[in-house]
């Protein structure tokens, strides 16, 4: 009873405008519509990309006028929650704009090779195949998204006073890998792969395919244990909405990071090492099934630091 009269209690000082996140959105939006008008005659299906676009702003609108009309943390919820289901919505859209230059993996893939002198994500999945290790890192890549939700779930509930800040953050990272993934078109290996052939990848054969993603969108089948649950639940989610983009940096391995900055800064020391485990696998899994190359995850970490930092200072000069 406590909690829902929580949840429905006016707040004492709502916030006027629209919300950092939203208006890191906003921005975004603005970015990517320009974007659109200016290759308009080159994207496939533009007016639903145009369209789509109009109903996000007027969705945020609405749930804007609703939380004024009921200024509570439920409603304030609501607008949150909407744009973070937006995002599987927003994550498509980058491989329309990208697809229209040319392809970069051969550059990452040789520094791969450079590096380690292999392709780790050929090789890590071909030397461990075994079921159990195989469901383990499909867990660990079926986590990305139960995570986010609840450390969102977290402060929400018990950090209350750091969840506009924590949700900036968030949604503003993801923002900000989206516009870099439209401005770096890397496929990751299990497309790049596939185009080159397995075979030639291991020799070292790493050519530029130029254009080749613009009309292709073929992937190698995701390795390890065909027949686990989680394996299928990968696979499921690859074949629903996943397209040749977004290789470098790993937004699962900076979000997940940034995710647990943020539950480590907000001292909640039994969260953080409930969800190490799952953090640990979602790394290693990214290049296990083949979604990325290695370079990518330290990407990953790297940018999840730099924009942890930039963010949170961001964060502290804007009033909600």
């Amino acid at each position: 009873m406590n909690t829902l009269k929580t949840l429905f209690k006016l707040e004492k000082r709502p916030a006027r405008g629209l919300l950092a996140a939203e208006w890191v959105m906003m921005g975004y939006l603005a970015l990517t519509l320009l974007l659109l008008l200016f290759t308009y005659t080159k994207v496939r299906q533009p007016m639903d990309m145009l369209w789509g676009r109009v109903q996000i702003a007027v969705m945020t609108l609405a749930l804007w006028a609703v939380y004024r009309m009921i200024p509570c943390r439920l409603t304030r919820l609501a607008r949150i929650a909407a744009q973070l289901a937006l995002l599987s919505w927003w994550y498509p859209d980058t491989y329309e704009f990208n697809r229209m230059f040319p392809n970069l993996d051969h550059i990452f893939a040789r520094w791969e090779q450079d590096w380690f002198g292999c392709q780790p994500a050929l090789v890590f999945s071909q030397k461990f195949g075994h079921p159990v290790f195989s469901e383990l890192m499909d867990l660990g890549y079926t986590a990305y998204y139960p995570m986010i939700a609840l450390v969102t779930a977290f402060f929400f509930g018990w950090r209350y006073e750091q969840f506009g800040k924590a949700t900036f953050i968030v949604l503003a990272s993801f923002f900000i890998y989206y516009a870099i993934y439209i401005a770096l078109p890397v496929a990751g290996p299990q497309y790049y792969f596939n185009a080159v052939g397995t075979a030639e990848v291991a020799r070292g054969i790493l050519p530029n395919v130029g254009d080749y993603f613009a009309t292709h969108q073929e992937a190698l089948p995701s390795p390890g244990y065909h027949d686990g649950v989680f394996y299928q639940m990968v696979a499921s989610a690859h074949a629903a909405g996943e397209r040749p983009t977004a290789a470098f940096p790993s937004s699962h391995v900076g979000v997940s990071t940034i995710l647990m900055m943020l539950v480590w800064n907000a001292r909640a020391r039994r969260l953080f090492l409930w969800l190490l485990p799952f953090y640990t696998l979602l790394c290693l899994s990214t290049v296990y099934i083949m979604a990325h190359y290695a370079v990518d995850v330290l990407a990953g970490w790297v940018t999840a630091a730099v924009f942890y930092a930039v963010l949170a200072q961001v964060y502290k000069g804007v009033r909600e």
